[in-house]
């Protein structure tokens, strides 16, 4: 590889937060966008969930296919392990 090899820069949007979440089901999503705006809220956690729920339920109208309920929503840019039975 050569020595100025080219990196690919991370672009950031300061209108979104990025979030990981997991399902009930045992699946995971990572990278869900979720405007700034919903971060204003008192119950943060509540309305990036609530967010994230009428998203999930769109989709799956348009889809044919639901998605399970979500279990736990972090942002992505918090690494942490979470147990399989979580």
């Amino acid at each position: 590889m050569a020595l100025n090899a080219r990196t690919k820069k991370k672009i950031t949007n300061p209108d979104f937060t990025l979030f990981d979440v997991f399902y009930e089901d045992g699946s995971q999503i990572s990278n869900r966008k979720v405007p700034v705006a919903e971060l204003e809220a008192e119950d943060k956690e509540g309305a990036v969930k609530a967010y994230l729920e009428a998203q999930d339920r769109k989709i799956g109208e348009a889809s044919g296919t639901p998605r399970g309920a979500i279990k736990l929503v972090i942002p992505t840019t918090i690494k942490m392990m979470v147990p399989a039975g979580r």
